[in-house]
């Protein structure tokens, strides 16, 4: 199933994708799927960011080519940082960083949504809690990552999570190939099975410390390949069985 989540008549809608067709639904799809009756051409559409998240959790460092690039040793356990909803930013939409920020990167990865509240699961029991898979950029301030030494402000500035274009579970995450294009021009290319951490042990990692709801997002780290974006440029981020991501700097 591709859930997406539309604007309609100015407010958001969540629906069901099925060819060129999305079937709206009358509720949040996390406990079940409710349909309306309503249905939009998809070609009409706004798409919105697909889910609702209280908090993005990410991993940090989860390829091991990553964590070589980035000069700063590589992790003995998974890195956890938290991205806030203000970061959220839909399909096709504009990113923009403060004039104060000197150089803007992108980096491509698989995300998923939680279905139900999560705590303290068991690595067997992961795929219970996840609605399904998107794809995320993880736009970073990388000078005010460093001016910093965390990442708070570098990670959460207005509209640096955009996502989408929809969320699907008719994928596996085991080995997914994912890609990132600047323009056009390839600069990352991997695949999932190179995490260092896979999702069911990142799952039972992140819950043993914080309870996820909802909604929520957990975002899997990048490859290697980061690098900048200035105003002007495009990136697409594509996923294996999921679909382009493109944002728009300006």
């Amino acid at each position: 199933m591709k859930l997406v989540r539309i604007e309609k008549n100015g407010m958001p809608k969540w629906g069901v994708l099925q060819g060129g067709t999305v079937y709206t639904l009358s509720q949040v799809p996390y406990e079940e799927i409710r349909y309306d009756g309503g249905q939009e051409p998809l070609e009409d559409c706004v798409l919105l960011v697909p889910c609702q998240p209280g908090k993005i959790v990410c991993l940090g460092k989860n390829y091991y080519d990553h964590a070589i690039e980035m000069n700063d040793g590589v992790p003995e356990q998974p890195i956890l940082f938290i991205k806030t909803p203000n970061c959220l930013n839909r399909p096709e939409g504009t990113v923009h960083a403060p004039a104060f920020v000197k150089r803007l990167d992108y980096e491509g990865e698989l995300a998923f949504v939680i279905k139900k509240l999560a705590r303290n699961i068991l690595p067997a029991d992961a795929f219970h809690y996840i609605l399904g898979y998107t794809c995320l950029n993880d736009v970073t301030a990388r000078d005010i990552q460093k001016l910093d030494g965390q990442w708070t402000r570098s990670k959460c500035m207005d509209g640096f999570a955009p996502m989408g274009p929809v969320l699907t579970d008719e994928v596996n995450p085991a080995d997914l190939k994912i890609e990132t294009r600047l323009n056009g021009k390839t600069v990352q290319s991997s695949t999932t099975a190179r995490f260092m951490t896979k999702i069911p042990e990142m799952l039972a990692f992140i819950t043993a410390a914080l309870t996820l709801e909802p909604g929520d997002v957990v975002t899997t780290g990048t490859p290697a390949g980061i690098g900048p974006m200035v105003p002007g440029d495009t990136v697409e981020i594509e996923i294996e069985g999921i679909g382009v991501l493109r944002s728009h700097i300006v």
